[in-house]
């Protein structure tokens, strides 16, 4: 991956139909503004109940998009990043009708995780409540294979089945997709969920010691591709860093709640203690497809947070009165597929749409260690899209618009889109970013820089006033926020 800013986006949401016309903007209009690009899943079907993330058809682009000659033709002109679905697979995959069909008689029924193959012997209460869970219901639905009643492990949706990653079947059907990227010029992969891969009986069934010989494994056979690997796991910030420790990229997700955290109280300090230990090979974010992760800063038992439940607690409501309510008729029980781990709200409209703020997150991400990810929605600093959540009562629709070319056009004229062009560009030019990272925290003013031979640049926060200034090695004022 190219130490460059990389953009995020969905294939069909971003100024066009399919990836020919993602192409052809990534070479116009965006032309040498990203590094690289990740894919949102543009597998059969892209609009089944998780926006993509519950394939039919792993193996198959969907067609309204292209094909894997398109995806082919991208990857010569820029780096492709594309999900492995790791932990389910949709329930209209055929695979799992084949299940439906013939029950255990079926040669895909190794592929599908049942409660009988995690607690073959039942699970008590305790067992049951100690399972990790992103959203409040129990993690299975009940399904008729080969006319008799089963529980499948259902994670995220009912219609999201956890796959058993432990069987020689499970194996198979991910290697096959490791080689169809492989083939395809995919030279990243996204492991999606790959926190809750393993389960086991008595255990929280997340983040086990086996699921770091999942990870680690999995990633060894992308290698032997060409293909380099993130990890998706929000959880305590302990977790990243030891994951850091064992695999190529992970996300940075504690860096957006913490710039908040900043922006909203004046306080930099929560962010000052995590950049000094953050993993330096990490992915940083401040917006994805889902909402904004709160997670990753809270405590996890007796292992406290890097931010107290109280502040937690402000950063959520100020997010929602900066937005006008807008993110808390999108967050938790108000709508549905919720997670009860993230505020569903574009990173623009939680900062109450104020331009000055976004510029200063965005000079912090671009400067924070790791490499940057801006998702399409914060690339044109969107509004939340109420017309949307609307009309699905999906809350993480809020943050997934669709762009018309004429939508783009206008947002690229804005002088708040103009200046994050340019921080982009002086993000992946400027050799500074090549060196060494440190940075200084006092009362009011936070000042992260990067020196490399000769060159240097700084950015300085004045926490207080909600200003900043990046300055190169001279003292050259290259940019005043």
């Amino acid at each position: 991956m190219k130490n460059q800013v990389q953009l995020i986006t969905y294939v069909d949401r971003l100024g066009g139909s399919d990836i020919n016309a993602l192409h052809q903007l990534l070479t116009t209009q965006l032309a040498d503004v990203f590094g690289g690009v990740h894919l949102l899943p543009f597998y059969t079907p892209i609009d089944g109940a998780d926006a993509g993330f519950d394939p039919d058809d792993h193996l198959t682009v969907d067609p309204r998009l292209g094909n894997w000659d398109d995806i082919h033709q991208l990857s010569r002109d820029t780096d492709v990043m594309a999900d492995l679905i790791v932990n389910h697979v949709s329930s209209h995959s055929p695979q799992f009708a084949d299940v439906v069909a013939h029950g255990q008689e079926s040669p895909w029924y190794p592929l599908f995780l049942t409660y009988q193959s995690v607690f073959p012997d039942g699970a008590r209460e305790e067992e049951i409540t100690a399972i990790y869970r992103p959203r409040p219901s129990l993690p299975w639905t009940p399904y008729i294979l080969g006319g008799t009643k089963h529980l499948i492990w259902t994670t995220f949706t009912p219609q999201q089945l956890d796959i058993n990653v432990e069987t020689e079947v499970g194996k198979t059907y991910l290697t096959s997709i490791l080689d169809r990227f492989g083939q395809s010029g995919v030279s990243m992969i996204r492991l999606d969920a790959a926190g809750y891969a393993i389960k086991r009986p008595g255990t929280r069934c997340f983040m086990l010691p086996e699921t770091y010989g999942f990870i680690q494994q999995l990633s060894d056979k992308a290698a032997e591709r060409g293909i380099e690997t993130l990890v998706e796991i929000h959880s305590h910030y302990q977790t990243q860093i030891d994951i850091a420790n064992r695999v190529g990229r992970v996300y940075d997700f504690a860096l957006p709640p913490l710039i908040l955290h900043l922006l909203f109280t004046g306080d930099a300090a929560p962010l000052a203690n995590w950049l000094g230990q953050s993993p330096r090979n990490c992915i940083t974010v401040l917006d994805t497809h889902d909402g904004i992760g709160v997670l990753d800063v809270g405590a996890d038992g007796d292992k406290p947070g890097l931010l107290a439940p109280e502040a937690i607690d402000q950063l959520v409501e100020t997010i929602h009165q900066r937005s006008n309510d807008q993110s808390r008729l999108a967050t938790g029980a108000a709508a549905s597929n919720l997670d009860l781990y993230q505020v569903n709200c574009t990173y623009y409209a939680a900062l109450g749409e104020r331009d000055n703020e976004y510029l200063i997150a965005r000079a912090i991400q671009f400067f924070a260690p790791g490499v940057p990810q801006v998702y399409y929605t914060g690339l044109l600093a969107g509004a939340n899209d109420m017309a949307l959540l609307a009309e699905t009562g999906v809350g993480r629709d809020i943050n997934r618009a669709y762009y018309t070319d004429r939508d783009i056009e206008n947002a690229l004229e804005r002088p708040v889109v103009q200046q994050l062009l340019n921080l982009i560009r002086l993000r992946n030019e400027h050799a500074a970013f090549d060196g060494v990272f440190s940075l200084a925290c006092s009362y009011n003013e936070l000042s992260l820089t990067w020196r490399n031979g000769a060159t240097q640049l700084k950015l300085a926060i004045d926490c207080l006033a909600r200003t900043a200034r990046i300055t190169d090695q001279t003292g050259a004022l290259l940019f005043v926020l």
